[in-house]
């Protein structure tokens, strides 16, 4: 394969990590791409050498580097579901003290843990108090 395919492939991927919302991910392939096009023009031969040292590149850096990258990136930026803390939720069943249930919050079903010192009843109205991934942490409104 001509370098300079390499070299196009990997600007490519690169503006496409610019039209893409959030992912983070064709950047690596790009720079992948771009270091298989340098390889290659110094008289790295065949395509399977070429794509072998591609996808370890674009693997490789994708491990080592996505992770750190984002947390930098978004270091200082409010989590995502901080806004729900202090939100009325409506249980769909009952839920035991420190037990794990169903509610409901804006419009979705969420894992929900009751935080308080007695059983939540069906549809009665708690506070959220906390958000930990998918899951909500309720106590019932006093």
């Amino acid at each position: 394969m001509e370098w300079w395919i390499w070299l196009v492939a990997g600007i490519a991927l690169m503006l496409g990590e610019l039209l893409t919302p959030g992912g983070f991910y064709l950047i690596f392939f790009g720079v992948g791409a771009l270091v298989t096009g340098v390889a290659a023009a110094l008289g790295l031969e065949g395509l399977t050498a070429q794509a072998i040292l591609f996808l370890a590149i674009s693997t490789g850096a994708l491990l080592a580097f996505r992770r750190p990258l984002l947390s930098r990136l978004r270091k200082g930026q409010p989590a995502q579901h901080d806004e729900l803390t202090g939100e009325v939720a409506l249980p769909m069943g009952e839920i035991g003290v420190e037990a794990i249930g169903q509610a409901e919050l804006r419009g979705t079903v969420w894992s929900a843990r009751n935080v308080g010192s007695r059983p939540i009843l069906r549809g009665e109205r708690c506070l959220v108090k906390r958000v930990d991934g998918l899951t909500i942490y309720l106590r019932p409104e006093e």
